[in-house]
């Protein structure tokens, strides 16, 4: 049987709580479904810092969970679910969830966000949040007058190397190439620096430490006649081989970059299809901060209310 609704958020974390708690003010009725992580991204990291609001900090569940009771307090229908079918042809928008029920929409907000990508180590898994992190500007702070490891070759893992440098006492950049992909500029500012060590041609084959990473195992040119093992002393780990936006099931319908991010009218949340608005991390591949989703997660609602009224829906 298809349930009908005015306004469908799919997806939690801050894009997708902020939406229906300013959705459930208009009385637009939301129903979000949560996806296969409820909270998004931030459910992983221990300590937020700066989220405005929290003075003492706040970790990320506890952050996610008050989202969830203040957009449930304005008659938010939260709902556990993820969307695996879209046909965003023609309005009402048909989203099937769990490859059984079927929801139309009169408006729908997309905040399923982005998924960090990772090497595939086990100890990835084992120190999340106690050493292993994707996101520097969340989590460098914690790493300050320590040495910290950042795994990639690209724009985005020199950016995170630079930014760590300004906190850290030493980085290392851990590259598998013998070169790095970044622009001539980021190359500069990476070479450049005195803090950063890059470590060309080497490969993560664990980390170490009891509780909390302390190191790293690598392998120089691994498989190769000349192979070198090599051990560093680091207090983090981070990731910054890229992410992977949650969009495919839109993918027909709406236009996304060549990774996958949704892409929006420039200051907005509106895609190419009316009534169809994308929040957070899906739409934002600069960024990826909770307080800049839940700004997007805002804009999407009123954006759905307005397009609502001016339908007379």
């Amino acid at each position: 049987m298809t349930e009908k609704v005015r306004c469908l958020i799919i997806g939690s974390g801050p894009a997708g709580y902020t939406a229906a708690i300013y959705a459930s003010r208009a009385n637009l009725s939301p129903v979000l479904y949560e996806g296969m992580q409820p909270g998004g991204q931030l459910t992983t990291t221990n300590e937020v810092e700066n989220f405005p609001g929290y003075p003492q900090g706040i970790t990320g569940p506890e952050l996610m969970e008050d989202m969830k009771k203040q957009a449930e307090r304005f008659g938010a229908d939260i709902r556990f679910g993820m969307a695996t079918k879209a046909d965003l042809s023609s309005a009402p928008y048909k989203i099937t969830i769990d490859g059984e029920k079927e929801i139309e929409a009169d408006t729908l907000i997309i905040s399923t966000g982005a998924t960090a990508k990772y090497l595939g180590l086990p100890d990835e898994t084992k120190y999340a949040g106690s050493g292993v992190s994707a996101c520097a500007t969340c989590d460098g702070f914690f790493y300050r007058k320590r040495k910290v490891a950042v795994v990639g070759g690209g724009d985005t893992a020199c950016e995170e190397a630079t930014y760590l440098a300004g906190l850290a006492d030493k980085v290392f950049l851990i590259v598998r190439k013998p070169f790095l992909r970044a622009s001539k500029i980021m190359q500069e500012r990476v070479l450049s620096n005195p803090k950063i060590e890059v470590l060309f041609e080497h490969e993560t084959l664990e980390l170490t430490g009891e509780k909390v990473v302390q190191g790293a195992n690598l392998v120089k040119r691994r498989g190769q006649a000349d192979e070198e093992k090599l051990h560093i002393e680091i207090d983090g780990f981070f990731l910054a081989i890229g992410h992977k936006p949650n969009s495919d099931i839109f993918k027909p319908w709406i236009e996304t970059d060549e990774v996958g991010y949704i892409k929006t009218v420039p200051g907005t949340p509106r895609t190419i299809v009316p009534g169809v608005f994308a929040a957070g991390d899906v739409a934002d591949p600069h960024y990826r901060q909770a307080v800049t989703a839940a700004g997007s997660g805002c804009q999407a609602a009123i954006e759905a209310e307005r397009y609502l009224s001016e339908k007379g829906i």
